[in-house]
């Protein structure tokens, strides 16, 4: 199992990025990179709450398909919260390909910097089937996400 660490500026304060971090309906917009749509089952954003979500191609991926297909799905608990600094989380995905499975942590850090938000990420524990090179870019694609929507709502 391996373990990664990435991080972003986002030009917002820790309190506008902790919040988008701990809202399911900010989640479901800022997690998914392109061509992909999450969908947030249950999200209590406190300590031992826990939390589902399914992703699915926004495009069938098969000919003849009509609906989008079911990617993947996760769930998970918050291990820690401490506002505005930190965020623990415990996921494990549901899918077909067994070395996809196994229980990760994902631990959020927010520290101020440069007028923003430092976030940095460090994913412990990935599944074997998923390259540090793979979750980074995807990772990095949510996180643009993630910055933007903060952006736009401190700029408001």
């Amino acid at each position: 199992m391996a373990t990664t660490k990435i991080g972003t500026h986002i030009n917002a304060p820790r309190s506008t990025v902790y919040r988008l971090l701990l809202d399911g309906d900010a989640v479901a917009v800022w997690m998914p990179p392109p061509g992909i749509t999450a969908e947030v089952h249950r999200f209590e954003p406190k300590e031992g709450g826990s939390f589902s979500i399914t992703l699915a191609y926004d495009e069938p991926t098969e000919a003849g398909e009509t609906q989008p297909i079911q990617r993947s799905a996760c769930f998970g608990t918050f291990r820690t919260l401490v506002p505005d600094e930190q965020i623990v989380e415990v996921l494990e995905w549901v899918t077909v390909q067994p070395e996809m499975t196994g229980a990760q942590t994902l631990t959020y850090t927010l520290t101020d910097a440069d007028g923003g938000t430092q976030l940095d990420i460090l994913h412990e524990n990935l599944p074997q089937a998923l390259t540090l090179a793979d979750n980074e870019r995807t990772w990095y694609q949510s996180l643009a996400n993630l910055a933007a929507l903060a952006e736009r709502e401190s700029a408001s």
